[in-house]
């Protein structure tokens, strides 16, 4: 089983998104049963709640399920367990390496890496900007690009 995790500051806004996209992209490719997707924040601030008002309201419009995605703090134990380790923006990918140090950890790399085209290198968060639209085409080209790197390189 390949383990994907997103990671954003607080998981309510880009990382809940990220893993709900990401979750239809492999049921969409019938991968369930190869790929396991989840989420978590580097801070501890919204533990145990739903997702953004603004995400959730974005990802109805686009008929994608949330439903059993409650905020979580990353813990180090992650690092060992999930493959692919997909920060929302730079500092949270800072914020995985150092947390990581030396170790030995899955492959940490920021969502938009996967989009080279893009004049962008972090996707913005929107619990500032508000901006959830931009958001959401951000992540859903970073996770199709994401899955399609996972795909070729995992063989599946």
């Amino acid at each position: 089983m390949i383990r994907v995790l997103f990671v954003c500051l607080g998981n309510i806004c880009r990382s809940p998104m990220a893993e709900a996209i990401f979750r239809q992209m492999v049921k969409k490719n019938k991968l369930q049963d190869k790929i396991f997707v989840d989420s978590a924040g580097t801070g501890h601030w919204h533990i145990g709640e739903k997702p953004h008002k603004g995400t959730r309201e974005i990802l109805d419009a686009y008929h994608i399920d949330y439903h059993g995605i409650y905020a979580r703090q990353i813990d180090k134990k992650d690092l060992f367990q999930f493959d692919y380790i997909i920060g929302m923006d730079t500092n949270n990918v800072e914020d995985l390496r150092r947390m990581a140090g030396a170790a030995q950890t899955g492959y940490i790399a920021r969502l938009l890496d996967f989009v080279p085209e893009t004049d962008q290198s972090d996707v913005p968060d929107p619990y500032f900007t508000g901006n959830f639209t931009e958001v959401y085409e951000l992540v859903s080209e970073g996770c199709e690009r994401l899955l399609q790197f996972i795909r070729q390189r995992e063989g599946i």
